[in-house]
């Protein structure tokens, strides 16, 4: 990891009219990616973000051609300034320190408004993302299909279950509803997509001047609109009602109505099979950081990420042996 100065030298070199007395660099604690993020302190009111990746993640190469193609599409993300390839560092916008996680304690009134022009964004991403995909030369994720939806059920299983609660593999593969499973990923695999973010929650939305800006979007890729909706409303990093879930996802429906872009009839149906798969996805990631990547702080997500699984199976047929082995857990 280049030290911070060298990062301020570098900085010098993309704005050589900087004054370099004036520069002062702060390391930005964020996720749990192999990307570090700097604020570049220019001024007392002038600041940039400075994005230093590796080569890890392939997708951590794309996105800054991302960035530039939602923003042509008109949806809101930080405007990229200058991106040394090489490096692997990219220098963008500063649209502030106020992400939607920010304003949990709030009312429910102004939550609310944030999260309306957050799921404004979503309709953009969903309804204009794809349509111009033939037209630019973007490298995206792969796409959402049986297989990955497979890859999230077994992540789960592995490292919530088996890894951090210390099931035996033999006593999840008896409990966990494998058939069920087996179809509720081929039955994802064959809904129409669109493009979606893939890590759509509270801590990758900016609110910048009132409005949402979003953020950490490379694993830009086609999937389902509801995976989408169930990242942002099933987030386990806040707490939504059911009243307060329910009418976000109402004020999504309308913008369809509105603009006169009908919705599949089994919206709601997979809206539930994508809550579950992201979420089973997020428990994955939770004991697969805190443990293999020693970052505890992520275990203590788990629990709320498990309630809510949990609410989210009550309503779907076939994981009833699944529910009653999650509700079996001990508490941790």
């Amino acid at each position: 990891m280049l030290a911070a100065q060298s990062l301020i030298d570098r900085t010098l070199v993309q704005f050589p009219r900087l004054d370099k007395k004036s520069i002062a660099i702060d390391p930005i604690e964020k996720g749990g990616s192999d990307r570090k993020y700097y604020r570049i302190r220019v001024t007392d009111e002038r600041s940039l973000i400075l994005v230093k990746y590796g080569n890890q993640r392939e997708e951590n190469r794309y996105y800054v051609q991302i960035a530039e193609f939602l923003h042509r599409l008109g949806i809101h993300v930080p405007e990229i300034y200058f991106h040394n390839e090489r490096e692997g560092l990219i220098w963008m916008e500063d649209l502030g320190e106020e992400d939607l996680w920010a304003f949990r304690n709030e009312t429910w009134d102004k939550r609310s408004e944030y999260y309306r022009k957050t799921l404004d964004q979503a309709f953009l991403l969903h309804n204009h993302a794809a349509p111009a995909l033939s037209a630019s030369r973007l490298t995206l994720q792969k796409e959402f299909t049986t297989a990955l939806y497979r890859w999230e059920q077994d992540y789960f299983l592995e490292n919530c279950l088996g890894a951090y609660f210390g099931l035996a593999r033999a006593t999840i593969e008896k409990q966990c509803d494998r058939g069920a499973l087996n179809d509720i990923a081929r039955r994802l695999g064959r809904q129409p997509r669109v493009l979606v973010h893939r890590d759509f929650q509270s801590q990758n939305v900016l609110i910048h001047g009132s409005d949402a800006h979003l953020i950490d979007f490379q694993g830009l890729r086609p999937g389902l609109r509801q995976y989408d909706l169930a990242s942002l409303l099933y987030d386990p990093y806040v707490t939504l009602s059911d009243r307060q879930r329910e009418s976000l996802l109402l004020y999504y429906r309308e913008r369809h109505t509105r603009a006169g872009i009908p919705l599949p009839e089994n919206f709601a149906a997979i809206f539930d099979l994508c809550a579950m798969q992201r979420l089973m996805q997020a428990l994955g990631a939770y004991g697969f950081l805190g443990l293999v990547k020693e970052r505890a702080d992520f275990l203590a997500h788990i629990p709320p990420a498990l309630a809510r699984l949990k609410q989210v199976l009550e309503r779907i047929a076939g994981v009833e042996n699944l529910l009653r082995l999650l509700e079996s857990l001990p508490a941790r």
